[in-house]
């Protein structure tokens, strides 16, 4: 297990998180999971044996109770402290109130409480805003963070799901004011889904913010077991849950080079498509989203796998991005910018 730098700070995450969200599978959750305490702790101690040391959820999932048993279980396990980075996140609906929800100051002043709580912690290592606010100013969610980091309830902050504009207005306002700044943001990318490159990771380069990745193979698809005319196992995650959206075309073509890929280093199509990520250097972790010790191990294993630059030239060239302006009007006008090679005369 290798372990990244998350964003610019001092902090080391292992390059596979462990994603919760199958913790609990309350209501509507249950069709990504419905793992028990006795199957969490497993999942935990599995993960931690093979060296990852971060771990991901959220207040949303299972309506708190994925925070609850995770929390549990690093009580039943023993866990020290300062040995595990806990990553979770707030945004969604905790209530039926029209103040339960959102990126608001107060929204986000009771959210830590009850995380804080649920987990049975005293600090979040980094806390993340889950989503995209169209109400609330950035200024006002920025500034509530801060306030969070400077009274020690949460050491890092992190963001998911925002688009690029809005994430360097926020870090733009946090260097301004001298505030806690935005480490990290959480996006859905895959082999079979790139859009994240056109915009935003250009400025998670330029700006030094670390990616944690979701869904690495697009809720299943990218597993292997699915492919055109089929639709995978009756148990599969897919079947009733169809998210998150993806051109299946995209996806098979994909998943038949994958397999080739595979069977050459005698290895899963899962495997392939996450160290296809773990490849790609703006990408600071992977979150796992297991929902047995099977997938678990799968996925653990991808850390093992070194893709050879033949392998992620082809598997780069099958799931290229069509081109999209302005982006092939800037590497029209730019190609005479490109800095020639020195020569002596």
């Amino acid at each position: 297990m290798r372990y990244n730098q998350l964003g610019r700070t001092g902090l080391f995450v292992s390059e596979l998180c462990l994603g919760t969200m199958t913790f609990g599978g309350t209501t509507r959750w249950a069709a990504i999971g419905r793992q028990d305490q006795e199957a969490a702790d497993a999942l935990v101690r599995t993960s931690l044996e093979h060296g990852v040391n971060f771990i991901d959820t959220a207040d949303v999932y299972s309506e708190g109770l994925s925070e609850q048993m995770l929390g549990r279980a690093l009580k039943n396990l023993a866990v020290k402290r300062s040995d595990v980075v806990i990553a979770t996140k707030v945004y969604g609906a905790m209530g039926t109130g029209p103040n339960d929800v959102g990126a608001s100051r107060g929204h986000i002043m009771d959210g830590v409480q009850r995380s804080l709580e649920r987990l049975q912690l005293d600090h979040i290592d980094l806390y993340q805003i889950h989503a995209n606010d169209s109400v609330t100013p950035v200024e006002e969610t920025v500034r509530a963070l801060d306030d969070l980091v400077r009274q020690g309830l949460v050491r890092y902050v992190g963001v998911s799901n925002w688009q690029a504009w809005k994430i360097m207005k926020a870090l733009g306002h946090s260097e301004h004011r001298n505030l806690a700044r935005f480490e990290s943001l959480q996006a859905y990318y895959t082999i079979a889904g790139r859009d994240l490159e056109r915009d935003v990771v250009p400025l998670l380069n330029d700006q030094k913010v670390g990616l944690m990745v979701w869904s690495p193979l697009a809720g299943g698809l990218l597993s292997g077991k699915f492919g055109p005319g089929s639709n995978g196992p009756e148990d599969a995650r897919r079947a009733s849950f169809d998210f998150p959206p993806v051109n299946r075309d995209r996806a098979w073509a994909c998943v038949d080079v994958m397999r080739g890929v595979a069977a050459r280093h005698d290895t899963s199509v899962a495997r392939v498509a996450l160290a296809w990520l773990l490849a790609k250097p703006w990408v600071t972790t992977v979150i796992m989203g297991a929902r047995t010790q099977e997938q678990l191990l799968d996925n653990l294993a991808a850390a093992d796998l070194r893709l050879t630059p033949e392998d992620m030239a082809e598997l780069d060239k099958v799931s290229a991005l069509p081109p999209e302006y302005p982006g092939w009007m800037t590497e029209f006008q730019g190609a005479t910018r490109m800095p020639k090679p020195f020569t002596r005369a």
